[in-house]
């Protein structure tokens, strides 16, 4: 048993024993201290996060002191400036009501000439675009045929007026003889009727000659009126038949001419109110841009109805058009002038201030503040607006109205008065 105990104890011995050798050679390996544990990645961020923020807030925070500091003055109160404005001063005078309508250059008298006999163009007298007096040569159509007609009728109507001086000349010995008792009275009546069959035949043939003359005189065409011919439409060597249609030449009178405008239903009652006066209204036509005068006329007609698709009434005003500024069919702006109102307060228009149906100025009152004055608006056009309720002599704003309101204070230079 003492054996078996030295058998298993001998080979931890000798580790033993060659332990100790090798610990009195080499120092003794201590054993390494327990790491701390590692905070967790998340808790890091946060606290970053929150110094990110804290920065933030603190420079917001100092940019507000400076802002205020800048706008207050060091902390003083800010002192409100006066907002600046235009202004104009109202004055007396006087100021057209007129009547804006959109309008049609009419010609009075517009001729379209077709060719009433048939043959062929032998000349052309007018240019294309020349303005022909009336009665001026315009188209010769070959004359030859008519010319035949006519001579051909003529000599018919000289036979029977023949005739008939014979007849005549018979009736005066029948008449004669009957008297006498040398024929019968059947006989007289027979030659009496005789002269009226001559008498008939003459008148037939007179008018077959007047008829032969007509023609011949449409083989030379002429200007029915003073007026603008328009582009040439035929030339000579070709033919044109009678009734067929094809048009000549087109006539436009220009002088005088005429505009038809379109006026509501609602102004027609202050229009012939003026008319059963006995006053002339005045129109004037403006260019499509409303900028160019091009003619001053009168009020001549008025249309018979109203017409149901616009309530609009057809108005027809004649012009002189000297300057030939008016053309046929050209688009015009036309004003017409139904009366002038005398002595009224006038203001620019552009002080003019409107509160869905209320209208209202700004006006300056003492100490350079501002209160606003209801007015009535009675008439207005490009540049002024006549107004009751407001007197002569007081300033009114005419610009800058997005910086003021009642009881502001404002400043501003002279005063101007309306455009006159």
């Amino acid at each position: 048993m003492a054996r078996e105990a030295d058998r298993n104890t001998g080979p931890s011995q000798a580790e033993g024993v060659s332990g100790a050798v090798s610990g009195a050679a080499e120092p003794a390996v201590q054993p390494e201290a327990a790491a701390p544990p590692e905070a967790p990645s998340h808790a890091v961020k946060r606290s970053r996060g929150r110094r990110w923020i804290l920065a933030l807030v603190l420079l917001v925070v100092a940019l507000v002191l400076v802002f205020t500091l800048t706008r207050c003055g060091g902390g003083k109160p800010a002192v409100p400036q006066p907002a600046a404005v235009s202004v104009a001063q109202a004055r007396t005078g006087d100021m057209n009501v007129y009547v804006d309508a959109l309008g049609t250059v009419t010609p009075v008298y517009t001729v379209t000439v077709y060719s009433q006999v048939s043959g062929q163009i032998m000349a052309v007298h007018y240019q294309q675009g020349q303005i022909v007096q009336r009665g001026a040569a315009l188209i010769d159509i070959d004359p030859r045929p008519y010319q035949s007609m006519l001579m051909q009728a003529e000599g018919t109507l000289q036979h029977d007026m023949g005739l008939l001086a014979q007849a005549r000349n018979d009736l005066a010995i029948y008449q004669a003889a009957f008297a006498r008792n040398g024929i019968s009275r059947q006989q007289l009546q027979d030659q009496m009727q005789l002269v009226v069959q001559d008498e008939g035949s003459v008148e037939a043939d007179q008018g077959t000659v007047a008829y032969d003359r007509v023609q011949l005189s449409y083989c030379h065409i002429v200007s029915p009126i003073t007026g603008l011919v328009g582009l040439r439409l035929v030339d000579p060597g070709n033919t044109v038949f009678a009734g067929s249609g094809s048009t000549l030449v087109v006539i436009t009178q220009l002088q005088p001419i005429t505009v038809v405008f379109d006026v509501s239903e609602d102004q027609l009652p202050q229009v012939q109110a003026q008319l059963r006066a006995g006053k002339k209204l005045q129109v004037d036509a403006f260019d499509r841009s409303d900028e160019r005068l091009l003619g001053n006329g009168m009020l001549t007609a008025l249309d018979n109805q109203v017409d149901t698709t616009t309530g609009t009434v057809k108005f027809r005003a004649s012009f002189g058009n000297q300057n030939l500024a008016l053309f046929p069919n050209q688009f015009v702006n036309a004003r017409l002038l139904l009366q002038t109102l005398q002595q009224v307060t006038l203001v620019p228009a552009a002080a003019v201030q409107y509160n869905g149906t209320a209208t209202f100025l700004y006006v300056v009152r003492a100490g350079n503040t501002v209160a606003v004055q209801p007015v009535n608006v009675l008439a207005s056009d490009d540049q002024n607006s006549a107004v009751s309720g407001l007197s002569a002599g007081a300033t009114v704003v005419t610009s800058g109205f997005e910086r003021i309101e009642n009881g502001v204070r404002v400043s501003y230079s002279a005063p101007s008065g309306p455009a006159r």
